[in-house]
């Protein structure tokens, strides 16, 4: 819940003048029961084209086999577990954002929490293809499940990293999707009242009968809390289970126990540049910037910053070890990484990881929406070169020069990697369409305490600090969405 009293120093969360619940009910909801814009429009023709591809693609592996990607006998891992390993690390923000920062009281996550959270079950989803496509055999994907006695004496190796994989993930996307949903029901609600005909009756059962008294108000706290806390360890647990993939192999580059905070950081790290990617075009696209501020857009580019470096000071303390180890293979497979004849992926891993992310320290880089939107999608860039060094570039060198080889990824596996962007899009573009992007009955909490119009509230009202509200009125300078015009005055 939103505090009754708040500092003028602080900056605002909601931006704009005479800011009325039902203008945000309005605002929120305009692209749900409206025709979309022109953007939308050409946006889903493209997602929808790379759906398309992804279909054919993933049609084309299961007719024909994994064959049909580049994989050879060296190196059995490539492209496609390095975009199930990018996928499940987008996927981390979104319950990062919902559940950690509200046990903390972050207020800020209000408004960029639903699409963050929708993200993170669109990015699961696009991870599990891989999966199912890699397995070669996916309609027998239920013998990765506990069996009963019927199907005779089958059992799940328990004892294997991947085993763990398929409980953490189906995990995780149950509580995400559980905690999702129920943050959505006072939204649904709200347009189901607004609704007629049959669009009413699809929201009233999708509203599970919300009827807004204490009494549901009180259970929804309550629920939202307890799901908050079941989601924060899933945070830690479920690419440190990823990590465990490698961890657990005596493959050099792989054999080393940094990798589950290595991979954890790496998660949050690429999962907040995507929700940066996406909500910088949706605030725009939508009209949302009064909701969506420069102080949001600066506080998870801070966030970037801060798991950047996290993660640079794991590519530092990787090479020490290597090199303190005194094991020959360990320390080739880090210095064949700017050597070897993939030292183009190991370029652009640490550079757009480490050497762009630096940038960030500049408050002028981190409230500039086109240089943030463009580090975001080099941030994404970099985490997927990331996966691709670990995988590919450790498996086509190990310790017998007899077995290796190099990997070229075939039209296929470039075509299934780009159509699951495809896919992710096209789900997250149907999603604005139908449900709001924005948590309204959170960003309502807000309203008297932590937006624009209740400063001038202050200001107008009470003997303020003359230098507090200066600092106030200088802070706003970097935001897109506040007339300075009305301070002048």
């Amino acid at each position: 819940m939103a505090s009754h009293s708040e500092s003028i120093i602080r900056e605002p969360l909601i931006t704009g003048r005479d800011i009325t619940y039902a203008q945000i009910t309005n605002e929120v909801l305009n692209p749900v029961e409206n025709m979309p814009n022109k953007a939308w429009w050409i946006g889903f023709t493209v997602a929808s084209l790379g759906a398309l591809l992804w279909l054919f693609a993933i049609s084309w592996t299961f007719w024909f086999g994994v064959g049909s990607w580049g994989l050879n006998k060296t190196v059995g891992w490539a492209w496609d577990i390095t975009g199930f390993v990018w996928w499940v690390g987008i996927g981390h923000a979104g319950t990062l954002i919902s559940a950690v920062l509200l046990i903390f009281r972050q207020n800020w996550r209000n408004s960029i929490n639903r699409s963050a959270e929708a993200m993170t079950i669109f990015a699961v989803i696009c991870a599990a293809t891989y999966i199912l496509g890699h397995m070669g055999r996916p309609w027998l994907a239920y013998y990765t499940l506990p069996l009963p006695n019927q199907y005779g004496s089958l059992w799940v190796n328990w004892n294997s990293a991947l085993m763990m994989d398929v409980f953490a993930i189906s995990t995780y996307f149950s509580v995400s999707l559980v905690f999702w949903y129920t943050g959505l029901l006072p939204d649904i609600a709200s347009i189901r009242d607004r609704a007629i005909g049959l669009r009413r009756r699809i929201y009233s059962v999708l509203s599970f009968g919300w009827t807004g008294s204490v009494k549901t108000w009180q259970r929804f706290e309550t629920v939202s809390l307890i799901l908050a806390g079941i989601s924060t360890p899933l945070v830690l647990s479920v690419h440190t289970i990823v990590s465990f993939d490698f961890a657990t192999s005596l493959e050099p580059g792989w054999h080393t126990t940094i990798f589950p905070p290595y991979f954890v950081a790496g998660a949050i790290f690429s999962g907040f540049a995507m929700v940066q990617t996406l909500l910088l075009v949706t605030r725009k696209v939508l009209g949302l910037e009064n909701y969506i501020t420069m102080f949001h857009i600066e506080s998870m580019n801070k966030v970037i910053l801060l798991t950047g470096n996290i993660v640079g000071v794991a590519y530092m303390t990787e090479f020490f070890i290597a090199y303190y180890s005194g094991v020959e293979g360990e320390q080739y497979t880090f210095l064949n990484r700017f050597i070897g004849p993939y030292w183009w992926a190991g370029c652009m891993m640490y550079g757009c990881n480490i050497g762009m992310t630096q940038l960030m320290w500049f408050k002028k880089v981190r409230t500039n929406i086109q240089l943030s939107w463009v580090l975001s999608i080099i941030v994404n860039i970099g985490m997927w070169f990331e996966r691709f060094v670990i995988i590919v570039v450790s498996l086509h060198r190990d310790y017998l020069p007899s077995s290796w080889a190099m990997f070229y990824p075939s039209w296929v596996d470039v075509s299934v990697f780009v159509g699951s962007i495809g896919v992710f899009f096209t789900l997250f573009l149907l999603f604005i369409r139908v449900l709001p992007s924005i948590a309204i009955a959170e960003v309502k909490l807000l309203v008297k305490t932590s937006s624009e119009q209740s400063k001038k509230a202050l200001m107008a009202h009470h003997q303020l600090d003359p230098e507090q509200v200066e600092e106030y009125k200088q802070s706003l300078v970097k935001f897109d969405s506040v007339e300075m015009s009305d301070y002048e005055k």
